[in-house]
């Protein structure tokens, strides 16, 4: 079994539970032991992030393949074709989930991005 990001602390959880669906906080880039930022540019961050967010799907009984909607941070829409290049190493085929991918002035801690999930659970 995957093992999850660790606990954020009180603030929030990375993810809920709600009837067959997860839905999962914000992830980025972040060490999943040390919660320290991943060093990188875009495609690093990416990437980093998207491996955070499979293995918070996986140990809630999920996984990529069951996301139905997500929804993407992003510092410079002007990185959008390189950030899609990187995305579909994560989601490719004829059921890739809904997507929204807003530009926003600035994330936490820096990061170039981040991406929040929804997606079913069990049989």
């Amino acid at each position: 079994m995957a093992r999850p990001p660790s606990n954020p602390g009180p603030v929030f959880s990375w993810h809920r539970l709600h009837g067959d669906l997860i839905f999962t906080s914000g992830h980025a880039a972040v060490d999943v032991d040390t919660l320290a930022r991943t060093p990188g540019d875009l495609l690093d961050e990416t990437r980093a992030t998207l491996e955070n967010l499979a293995r918070t799907l996986q140990a809630a009984g999920s996984s990529l393949e069951r996301v139905v909607k997500v929804t993407v941070y992003m510092t410079d829409m002007g990185q959008y074709g390189a950030f899609n290049r990187v995305y579909a190493e994560f989601f490719h085929g004829p059921q890739v989930p809904a997507r929204t991918c807003v530009e926003v002035s600035r994330l936490p801690y820096n990061f170039k991005v981040e991406i929040e999930a929804v997606a079913t659970v069990g049989g």
